[in-house]
Parts: structure tokens; sequence; C-alpha cells
């Protein structure tokens, strides 16, 4: 099972594929997205955003997750 990922920073496109697991800054702890995870609308704080053991920089952010789908806008 995956879940459709996509990161965006100001400057465009940072990651658009699938996922088995996503792994988020969050202002309450770091926490982690599966394939279908629940609805989520959350602020992103300074850290380290991990998709498949792929490490992003985060200075900032947003995600949200929607049906099977996870849509970040960070900034780096």
């Amino acid at each position: 099972m995956f879940l459709d990922a996509s990161i965006f920073t100001p400057q465009g496109p940072l990651f658009e594929g699938r996922a088995k697991s996503v792994m988020l800054p969050g202002e309450q702890g770091v926490f982690e997205v599966l394939p279908f995870h629940k609805r989520l609308i959350t602020r992103l704080i300074s850290g380290t955003l991990v998709i498949d053991g792929r490490d992003f920089p985060v200075k900032r952010g947003i995600a949200k997750v929607e049906q099977n789908k996870l849509l970040v806008v960070i900034e780096e």
C-alpha cells in the first residue's frame, strides 16, 4: 500500500510520488503518516521531513492529508 505524496516549496516541486511512510515535524512532535491515514491539516515546524528514508529540511510549512493523498508546502 502506498500514499500519494507531494511536497512543494516556493521554488517548485521537491517530491511527487508514492510513499509507504512520511515522517513530519509537527508542532506537538514528530508524527508519521501512513497509507489511508485519517484526514488531517497541521502546521509544521523546523526539522526534517522523511519520505521512505529520504530527508528534506523544513523551516516551517503546512501538511494536509485527505483521501490517501498527502500535500505538504514547506519553506526550506
